[in-house]
């Protein structure tokens, strides 16, 4: 079916798009569920509802919480979600996605401990909690889309991919990350790890998903040597990172990850993927992964999908309106939420009695709640996630747990300007619901992009 518009007014008009086309996403009208504390090891959340990792870009040079950070991760904090999963820190300073990546370090380290002792206190009292949300902080090597510095790109790729590299001007003779520069990783991680623990956070994630790095691995069947070719190479790395963290860190101290499993990208570029249909998900290897995971000793999953940079962004977040020169998807955005409700339902069976967050929310609306209530209810999942939701309406957890829903007019509206911001190289949030804030980011933000591409056309 073809791409649709979000355009319903009632739940009982969504369910008859459910039924139009054929899809399985179970609506559960009583929200209690949602309001169910979930085990994470020897942590409690204190509710099904997670806020995801959202990427703000906005952190000092420095790597350290800037006006912005500490304004988003307060509203996050009032919100009321029982799993607050902090975004995307680098853990070395070249594999920085731009220049205003969060980066803890020693020297910044007293300003996260502030941080997350503001969030904490917020936290608990949204929460009616004595311990507040659980809180993850995501560690992230940014591989192929690193861009530590200005406006340069710097890709750090571990194979040659013939539909990615043409898309960022690489050629065929870019030299591949080496096997000893992977190997020393671990231990990066493992550092950012314990300045981690030492903020106050309650664990880290192992980000292993949207194509970074250790995502890239996972896929790299062409790859020879030590992390690449075979499925056992290709999750070393990341298994390696995990077994660092774990040491360094003891027993008392979460570790999460968020995996790409199934990345919508021909073979033998891609992960999950069929070898002869890229659209087809090959569950062996994913599976796999979850076991391998599992047995490593993670307490939390969470499975995206796809490559938000590539054409097919609706793989990891379905929407209304794409980024500017990202084609509209030829499917119902019901589809692609089916798809990856179905991933998570996948992953929750395979990891037993491993918490999984779902994803894949965002376009339902008003309409989410139910969506997540019945996948909670099912055992399709642990959490509910909330992601580019959470910039447009933060407080939604409290207004689901404390009011029995959501406001429409508070909700995203999945027009893709927060994505446009980042591709744009500002600082990202929600341009309709925070427009006081982000409207004129955004437009700062185009006009410096538009000059920009000006300015190659120029020089070409």
């Amino acid at each position: 079916m073809e791409h649709q518009r979000f355009h319903y007014h009632t739940l009982e008009e969504l369910k008859e798009e459910i039924h139009s086309c054929g899809v399985s996403i179970g609506l559960e009208e009583d929200l209690g569920i949602l309001k169910r504390p979930v085990k994470i090891g020897g942590s409690l959340a204190p509710n099904s509802l997670a806020v995801l990792p959202m990427e703000g870009c906005d952190s000092e040079l420095d790597g350290s919480p800037s006006k912005l950070v500490r304004r988003r991760y307060h509203r996050f904090a009032k919100g009321g979600a029982g799993l607050l999963w902090w975004e995307a820190n680098a853990v070395v300073e070249e594999g920085r996605a731009n220049p205003h990546q969060m980066m803890l370090t020693e020297e910044n380290l007293c300003q996260f401990k502030k941080l997350v002792k503001e969030t904490k206190a917020l936290s608990v009292k949204s929460t009616k909690t004595d311990h507040g949300a659980v809180q993850i902080l995501q560690l992230t090597h940014s591989g192929r889309y690193s861009r530590p510095y200005g406006h340069q790109a710097y890709p750090m790729i571990v194979h040659h991919d013939p539909f990615l590299d043409p898309c960022m001007g690489l050629s065929g003779d870019i030299p591949l990350l080496s096997d000893d520069y992977l190997a020393h990783l671990p231990e990066a991680y493992a550092k950012s790890a314990i300045l981690a623990r030492e903020a106050g956070f309650d664990g880290v994630d192992i980000k292993a998903c949207h194509r970074y790095l250790i995502s890239e691995l996972l896929a790299s069947h062409t790859r020879e040597g030590r992390y690449g070719g075979s499925f056992e190479n290709r999750t070393r790395l990341l298994l390696e990172i995990i077994q660092a963290v774990k040491k360094a860190t003891g027993n008392d101290f979460l570790v999460a990850c968020r995996f790409n499993i199934f990345d919508a990208h021909p073979y033998p570029y891609g992960f999950g993927c069929d070898r002869d249909d890229m659209w087809q998900f090959d569950d062996r290897e994913p599976m796999g992964l979850v076991k391998a995971l599992c047995q490593a000793g993670v307490d939390l999953l969470s499975n995206s999908a796809g490559n938000p940079y590539y054409i097919y962004p609706q793989v990891t977040r379905p929407f209304d309106y794409s980024s500017m020169g990202i084609p509209i998807p030829r499917e119902h955005p019901l589809i692609s939420i089916e798809r990856l409700f179905d991933f998570t339902r996948r992953t929750q069976s395979e990891a037993g009695g491993i918490p999984v967050v779902g994803n894949g929310y965002s376009w339902l609306r008003q309409f989410l709640p139910y969506a997540g209530a019945s996948n909670l209810k099912n055992g399709f999942c642990s959490f509910v996630g909330l992601g580019r939701s959470s910039f447009a309406y933060p407080d939604a957890p409290q207004d689901i747990l404390e009011h029995g829903g959501m406001r429409p007019e508070k909700c995203c509206v999945t027009c893709s300007k927060c994505t446009q911001i980042m591709r744009d190289h500002g600082q990202t949030g929600c341009v309709v619901r925070d427009a006081e804030t982000y409207t004129s980011i955004y437009q700062k933000a185009r006009e410096e992009a538009a000059r920009r591409e000006a300015n190659r056309g120029e020089n070409r």
